[in-house]
């Protein structure tokens, strides 16, 4: 495997915390959401976890599009992450990824969206690990 690019970012205090990137493009307070105890109106990890893969999902489309000659540019990624309680101890994430593409129906929207799902490299490092639906819409 080829290292092509490597993104450092500095977390420190947890879901109450900060974190920044060594670019300095990243700079944010992190706080719990409201529904766990927290305050609304911050970042937090499930809200970035959802942005980023949603853009790096939209880059495999993008690419199974070109493959396949269908026009995905204006395609949406709508990812939902939910922090979920396992037992009183252990928690779990799982996740939904709703695609809409405009112009093609449902079912060819679907084997798209699956395609992409296979190769995207966020798919492919939570494949096995959490529950996930990708979902034509």
């Amino acid at each position: 495997m080829e290292k092509l690019y490597t993104a450092v970012v500095t977390a420190k205090g947890g879901r109450d915390g900060h974190i920044k990137s060594n670019d300095g493009i990243i700079d944010l307070e992190m706080k719990k959401p409201k529904a766990l105890g927290g305050k609304d109106g911050f970042a937090n990890p499930e809200l970035l976890f959802a942005g980023a893969w949603g853009s790096c999902y939209l880059g495999a489309l993008g690419s199974v599009g070109k493959r396949d000659g269908v026009d995905v540019s204006e395609a949406t990624a709508e990812v939902h992450i939910s922090f979920n309680r396992e037992s009183e101890t252990s928690y779990a994430l799982s996740a939904e990824i709703h695609v809409h593409i405009p112009g093609i129906n449902e079912e060819q929207t679907q084997k798209l969206a699956d395609a992409a799902h296979r190769g995207c490299p966020y798919s492919k490092a939570t494949r096995g690990n959490i529950d996930v639906k990708v979902i034509a819409v």
